[in-house]
């Protein structure tokens, strides 16, 4: 699993290297660089992958699983967040969780989780590869994606600067139209052996 959100600097790569379909997200005035890239949907997250695997020269990158990705978020803790049952501040950027801000934290702007993973809740919501179900009767018991591919509604993980300190948890999750180009949402990569 990355260890940050995708940034705007490795976007604008893949958009100069030819392979995001020419679509430069806007950075809504917070800045790009090390800024998690925001304001991109499913499709976008994909060619973001997509090019990477023709970087690598195989297919090796990919969206995490919506199990992965709380796998990797709980970073072997059973608490609601991984550092425990309260929230801290200092721990992920959100609504009500700090100094007001009006945008994303750079990456790796707070803690690491046990697994050295940064920024997993809060910042921006992550796109994962599963479709949504409102609960988890019938997923897949290999944390596998479950229905990836023709989604009304993908899910969403991690919360958002501009979420409730509670939708920060380890076990929020949310979902959204894959095709709509939402301001806070962004992506991390997982990568297969």
């Amino acid at each position: 699993m990355g260890k940050y959100e995708v940034t705007f600097a490795q976007w604008d790569a893949c958009l100069a290297g030819g392979g995001c379909k020419e679509y430069s997200p806007p950075d809504q005035g917070f800045g790009r660089g090390r800024r998690p890239v925001v304001g991109v949907s499913r499709a976008d997250a994909q060619a973001y992958v997509d090019w990477l695997n023709l970087q690598a020269g195989k297919a090796v990158y990919r969206l995490p699983t919506e199990a992965e990705w709380e796998y990797a978020a709980r970073a072997g803790t059973k608490t609601r967040y991984w550092w425990g049952e309260e929230f801290l501040q200092d721990h992920a950027g959100c609504r009500k969780c700090g100094p007001p801000r009006a945008g994303p934290w750079p990456v790796g702007s707070f803690a690491a989780n046990p697994f050295g993973l940064q920024d997993l809740t809060g910042n921006v919501g992550q796109w994962v590869s599963d479709c949504w179900h409102k609960d988890y009767r019938g997923a897949p018991k290999d944390a596998s994606s479950w229905g990836a591919g023709r989604c009304r509604e993908q899910v969403v993980r991690g919360g958002a600067w501009t979420s409730e300190p509670d939708e920060q948890t380890v076990s929020s999750r949310g979902y959204y139209d894959p095709g709509v180009r939402h301001p806070s949402y962004g992506f991390r990569v997982a990568r297969s052996p």
